[in-house]
């Protein structure tokens, strides 16, 4: 089994250097044999990766999951709301190109942030009440991967803006030689067409490109003006090196040019991450983006291709930047990100949204979150409002998932956590903060089609990961949660039981 992980890996290394030699060494980029990797140096601490493995660009180790905790020794949990869905796009491109389930765990599980696969899809979510910025809904079931265990589900939903506020938006695009093939500038191209649609004359656009230098295409043209806009795509063509520096710089300039007060004021950078000239490191990029992001515009990203993909600085630059990660796989998430969710897409409902839930060791005997394992915090930032922390848009929702170990003797009325909620109005410096108390009778229930798809989501995640915690799970334990429900009324969550019977097949 080791040796045959070894020559998969090995062999979608050598294919993916092959596609990128063949696509960009005409146009001047400087790729060395084997720099087709997803992540970089800095995220090595997040994955144990094993000393000979080869590293394909998609094989990082295993993921370092969180442990499960005894709530005597440690009762409170932190961490940073997350609604990107990159991981989700990513897995659902492998797989619908051929990847079986074993190409997937030697090559792209590492990669795969289970909390990116749940918060793809939205769940039934009771609306915000007065005084509240989220609705909460808490579900607790009995574990599906450990019957001696429950599973603890929480939706954060937000509700969309009452009134459409203004636009500034600067497309940033990468047009360097990494950028010609069909699935990354002209894919760019028809997924912008989709923004267009939802502007107006109140709103301004402007397009800044970058590659050995940085270039503003077009500025402060009114929303209105589609064929003007998409004309401007059209004329992008890809060469040269990436200075992301350069682009970054440029872009906020043109955004802070245009400011709209009380408007949303938003860089999109599309790209594929791979900076080689000026700023390349993720820390060189998270100082500079944490640095302009004070003047009040978030930036966004979208990431398209793979082969020399570089997926830690496109999650590094949308955190640090106040914005929401996306990968586009296909003209289908360009339309869901533009289209069905584009008030969540473009406007911020908050800012710097921290959760802590504590639990009582009475009814809670240890606990584990699933996935946010790179959005962990300590228990003192959660009321330090200078630490940085996720935003949530408008009409996006956040859904949190525990394995839990019941203490012995519980009673059903029994207090067993609380979850607080910190967030800020955007461009505040304050936060707010909402608590929620819960029982175990409050929250407990049957499963159903909501929690089924999260527990199925959560198990493809261990599977992916070759999870400690899930080393009895199999692809037929996936199916069995998802085919007890009729999702056809969702196109993405249909999309999702395809998918899954494909590779478990």
């Amino acid at each position: 089994m080791k040796n045959t992980r070894k020559l998969c890996a090995a062999i979608a290394a050598a294919i993916a250097a092959a596609l990128i030699l063949a696509s960009c060494s005409a146009a001047g980029d400087n790729y060395a044999p084997g720099d087709v990797g997803m992540y970089d140096a800095e995220y090595n601490e997040m994955y144990s990766i094993a000393q000979g493995e080869p590293d394909d660009g998609f094989n990082m180790g295993k993921l370092k999951e969180n442990p499960f905790v005894k709530t005597a020794d440690e009762p409170v949990s932190t961490f940073s709301a997350d609604v990107d869905t990159a991981s989700y796009t990513m897995l659902r491109r492998l797989i619908k190109e051929g990847y079986d389930l074993k190409s997937l765990k030697s090559t792209a599980g590492a990669n795969i942030r289970t909390e990116e696969l749940i918060n793809y899809f939205r769940y039934d979510c009771r609306a915000p009440g007065e005084g509240e910025l989220f609705g909460v809904t808490a579900k607790l079931v009995p574990c599906p991967w450990n019957a001696s265990d429950l599973l603890l589900t929480m939706t954060l939903a937000t509700n969309e803006p009452a009134a459409r506020a203004d636009n500034n938006i600067v497309l940033l695009v990468d047009v360097s030689g990494s950028m010609r093939s069909d699935d990354k500038l002209p894919l760019l191209k028809r997924t912008f067409s989709y923004l267009l649609s939802g502007l107006d004359k109140n709103d301004t656009v402007s397009i800044v490109t970058y590659s050995s230098g940085e270039r503003v295409v077009l500025e402060g043209c009114p929303g209105d003006r589609a064929d003007t806009i998409q004309q401007a795509l059209d004329s992008l063509q890809a060469s040269g090196a990436t200075n992301g520096e350069a682009g970054l710089q440029k872009a906020y300039e043109i955004a802070e040019k245009y400011a709209k007060q009380d408007g949303n004021n938003r860089i999109i950078m599309a790209s594929d991450g791979d900076l080689n000239v000026g700023m390349s490191s993720v820390e060189e990029i998270k100082a500079f983006v944490e640095q302009k992001r004070d003047a009040g515009v978030y930036l966004s990203v979208l990431g398209f291709g793979y082969g020399n993909y570089r997926d830690a600085k496109m999650e590094t630059i949308a955190d640090s930047g106040n914005g929401v990660y996306y990968y586009i796989d296909g003209e289908e998430e360009a339309e869901k990100i533009f289209c069905d969710d584009l008030l969540a897409t473009l406007y911020t409902a908050a800012s710097d949204v921290k959760l802590q839930i504590t639990f009582d060791a009475q009814s809670v005997s240890a606990y584990r979150l699933i996935g946010y394992e790179n959005r962990v915090m300590s228990a003192e930032d959660f009321d330090n409002d200078a630490k940085d922390a996720g935003d949530v848009g408008a009409g996006h929702s956040v859904t949190v998932c525990y394995e839990i170990v019941p203490a012995e003797g519980i009673a059903g009325e029994e207090k067993m956590l609380t979850l607080s909620v910190r967030y800020k109005e955007p461009g505040g410096v304050r936060s707010t903060l909402n608590e929620y108390g819960m029982s175990y009778a409050g929250i407990s229930c049957e499963p159903d089609a909501d929690t089924d798809l999260i527990a199925a989501l959560c198990e493809l995640g261990m599977i992916l990961h070759g999870s400690q915690y899930g080393k009895d799970i199999d692809m037929p334990d996936v199916v069995t949660l998802l085919h007890g429900h009729d999702y056809a009324s969702d196109p993405y969550k249909a999309g999702f039981v395809g998918l899954i019977d494909r590779i478990a097949g």
